[in-house]
């Protein structure tokens, strides 16, 4: 059973760098052909993805979100990591960890965690 679980602090001050850690069990992260997202959903709105990294190290991200997001992943703890820097208020939302098969089906999520952004 492949199980998600994501980690860190839930509140971030505004203009700092959000940090968050997903630990994966049951799998591998660098197993043929699985990405690894970051999702979020802010209240009261829709899921918004963020960006994943392959099983082979590459990164994409949401254009929107891009130029302050990045993934990377410690192999050796099997571990993920999400930093979104200079954050806003509006950064304010559950964090989310999944996996995504090489057809793009989502087929197993973290439980969440709630960041709040505020001073």
């Amino acid at each position: 059973q492949v199980q998600l679980q994501e980690s860190g602090p839930g509140l971030v001050k505004p203009s700092q760098t959000l940090s968050l850690t997903c630990t994966v069990s049951g799998a591998s992260i660098t197993t043929n052909y699985y990405y690894w997202n970051w999702i979020r959903q802010a209240p009261g709105k829709g899921l918004e993805w963020i960006g994943h990294i392959g099983y082979s190290g590459t990164t994409h991200y949401n254009p929107s979100l891009k130029s302050r997001t990045s993934i990377s992943r410690d192999t050796s703890k099997n571990q993920f990591t999400l930093q979104l820097s200079s954050v806003t208020p509006e950064d304010t939302a559950v964090y989310y960890c999944a996996r995504d098969e090489a057809n793009g089906r989502r087929d197993y999520w973290g439980q969440g965690t709630q960041v709040t952004v505020s001073s």
